[in-house]
């Protein structure tokens, strides 16, 4: 009998086969602290009596929620996590280089093959690359920075298969969307997606990103693409015997399948309240838009920006929109800024910020208030999310979102 993806990562992690609903321990990798959680961290780790970090170069800091600081308090999350740092002697902090699911892959620290865990529930990030990420608390993190280890149950996997070419105007994020909402909000709760086919092997890493960032909006553990060539380049690795086999087995046991057809996407935002209410664009109506926000760790990237960028160019975004840009990390701000991206976006009429978490989780650079409305390409389009309980808040694709900003209207790319 054959393996699925996560039971391969798994097995090879702790030396022996492995099947869903085993109970494990897993050696991690590496781990990912995020500055929003870090005065929790640190507190529940003097709590637990430990005084050292079981291995300070597999440790990762990134301040991003609350950077630049928008309250009073924000500042302590960033003194605690530098001291913390300090003291424990991590080399790898990162003070606003970006948001920490692009920084964990964007700067190398994960690989094909890899347990990572985070403090955050898009940790399912990862999986892009071929990794077994994913997001856990304060306490679970304590605990691993003081023994390197964490115990698991070994998810059953849903196959989500795609073949063909996906239509122009659709991208990875309408792809996800619509999975998401076939699946429901808790259809994968604690399993894994392994998402195959040969449209999936046509997406760039940073479409695969897309994907595993929002496989935890269906309760998915994790999301994973098989590693490929892109995925080595992307990763400036040559993969090895292990790597180049981490795939499904034809034979492997599935919870259960989905397959779609390529060719049957249509441009879909979620509608408010909920992930996974997706409709088609075209059914949703008039309906007018206050702001539009391209952005976050699920579309944030170069690829995202020059998505909408196309479909701005030479033109002006429509009266009285506020259009907000905020680069995932400053590797993309300042490659978006080299070709003339960025240029594109600021004559249509944007507001490019900072690097950071900000708008996405409500904190910082853009929250609404009663009766607005936001298309955005984040993940979450919960009540009081990005302002007020009473915002409204559509997810679309960067060129969904783009075209709604060009027309003032919820619009479908063309």
């Amino acid at each position: 009998m054959g393996h699925t993806m996560i039971e391969k990562i798994i097995a090879h992690n702790v030396g022996h086969e492995v099947k869903p609903g085993d109970i494990v321990t897993v050696d991690v990798d590496y781990v990912m602290l995020d500055d929003i959680m870090m005065p929790f961290i640190v507190s529940k780790f003097k709590e637990m009596g430990f005084s050292k970090v079981w291995d300070p170069k597999k440790t990762v800091i990134i301040c991003d929620h609350l950077v630049p600081a928008s309250q009073v308090d924000d500042t302590r999350a960033y003194h605690i996590s530098c001291d913390f740092a300090k003291e424990q002697e991590i080399p790898n902090l990162h003070r606003s280089d970006g948001i920490c699911h692009q920084l964990m892959t964007e700067a190398g620290y994960v690989k094909p093959g890899h347990v990572v865990f985070g403090t955050d529930s898009h940790t399912t990030t990862y999986g892009c690359v071929g990794a077994f990420s994913s997001g856990i608390g304060y306490t679970e993190m304590a605990s691993i920075l003081g023994t390197g280890q964490l115990w698991i149950r070994v998810p059953s996997t849903i196959k989500v298969n795609i073949t063909g070419k996906l239509p122009s105007n659709v991208m990875s994020k309408d792809v996800i969307l619509k999975i998401i909402g076939d699946l429901t909000a808790a259809g994968a709760t604690y399993k894994a997606l392994e998402f195959t086919g040969d449209t999936v092997e046509n997406m760039s890493v940073s479409s695969r990103m897309t994907m595993t960032n929002m496989a935890i909006e269906a309760g998915a553990k994790c999301g994973l693409f098989a590693p490929d060539e892109k995925t080595a380049e992307y990763c400036e690795i040559e993969l090895d015997d292990f790597q180049k086999n981490l795939k499904g087995d034809d034979d492997a046991v599935y919870e259960q399948v989905l397959n779609y057809r390529a060719e049957d996407f249509v441009p879909v935002m979620a509608v408010p309240s909920n992930v996974d209410h997706c409709v088609p664009i075209s059914e949703i109506g008039d309906v007018k838009v206050d702001q539009v926000f391209l952005g976050s760790c699920t579309n944030g990237r170069l690829e995202d920006l020059m998505a909408a960028a196309e479909v701005l160019k030479g033109k002006k975004i429509a009266p009285f929109v506020r259009f907000i840009v905020t680069p995932a990390s400053r590797k993309v701000y300042q490659e978006a800024l080299q070709n003339g991206t960025l240029d594109i976006l600021l004559d249509a009429g944007a507001d490019i910020t900072h690097p950071s978490c900000g708008l996405c989780c409500g904190r910082t650079g853009g929250i609404l208030t009663d009766g607005e409305v936001v298309v955005a390409t984040n993940n979450r389009n919960f009540l009081g999310r990005m302002g007020t309980n009473k915002v409204n808040i559509y997810l679309a694709s960067p060129k969904s979102a783009a075209m709604s900003a060009l027309t003032g209207k919820i619009s479908a790319a063309e």
